[in-house]
């Protein structure tokens, strides 16, 4: 599905919730942490709400954020502290709203303050037009040969229908004449084969939401570390959007702040739209 304006896509209707945690080992405090005059939290929601979204929701489990979320205007979900995942946090958001279960929910994560309202509709989009599809996320091409062989990059090979069939931290597919048996990395990506980036960023349906928590993690899911892997072993189909252009690396570290500041600072326009298809 492509959407071109924000006026061809008026009968897109989704909401958002912005999982936010105080706790964080590498940068403690971070939805708090200023970044351009406001709070990284403030951010990040002032950058959804331009996404068009029926509803912004700041789920937390810290009265410390929640106040400031209320401060600047944020609905403010709080939720129990003992969940393991932001999805299970965005399940109980579900309930306590009320949403229906055909309800598309996408998750922007609370660290991510120049992520595209574009490509926010672009996602929940992609499961609007997928009836069968429970989750939604996107991709992008790779062309350099070490991204490809990177475990923290990780890769998704879809069908022709644009449903996922598999995501890793392997170099998947594995092209056996480039790489051989021993899997050596190539200088160049070859031309008759293409590989795909996983970007983070999910829609959910609102009944797939609520379910998730209760499923077991899968045996593959736990062995690469990838969460969607258990709705892939349960039988819920993925659907995965391309885009021609990721989205800005996240804020995980201080080092990541300071250099998000800087880009700030440097343009007037806090976001490079990209170009979706």
């Amino acid at each position: 599905m492509v959407i071109k304006t924000v006026r061809e896509a008026d009968s897109l209707r989704f909401r958002i919730a912005i999982p936010a945690r105080y706790a964080s080992t590498r940068l403690p405090g971070k939805p708090l942490r200023r970044l351009a005059g406001r709070p990284l939290i403030e951010q990040v929601y002032r950058q959804a709400l331009d996404s068009g979204a029926l509803e912004v929701i700041i789920a937390t489990d810290d009265p410390r954020i929640q106040a400031v979320a209320e401060s600047f205007g944020a609905v403010v979900c709080m939720t129990s502290p003992d969940h393991a995942t932001g999805t299970d946090r965005l399940a109980e958001v579900a309930d306590q709203r009320g949403w229906p279960d055909d309800a598309i929910v996408v998750n922007v994560q609370g660290d991510e303050p120049r992520l595209p309202p574009a490509l926010v509709r672009h996602v929940a989009a992609g499961l609007a037009a997928h009836s069968d599809a429970g989750i939604a996320t996107a991709c992008t091409r790779i062309h350099d040969p070490a991204e490809v062989f990177d475990p923290n990059v990780v890769k998704v090979v879809r069908d022709a229908g644009g449903y996922a069939l598999y995501f890793s931290r392997a170099p998947i597919p594995w092209h056996r004449g480039a790489f051989g048996t021993a899997g050596v990395m190539p200088t160049e990506l070859p031309a008759d084969t293409a590989w795909f980036r996983h970007i983070g960023l999910y829609a959910y349906r609102a009944g797939v939401l609520r379910g998730y928590p209760r499923l077991p993690p899968a045996p593959a899911e736990q062995a690469e570390s990838l969460e969607q892997l258990r709705a892939l072993s349960h039988g819920i189909r993925i659907h995965v959007a391309e885009t021609t252009e990721a989205p800005p690396p996240g804020v995980d570290t201080e080092a990541d702040l300071a250099r998000v500041a800087a880009e700030w600072a440097r343009s007037d326009q806090q976001v490079e739209p990209g170009q979706f298809r």
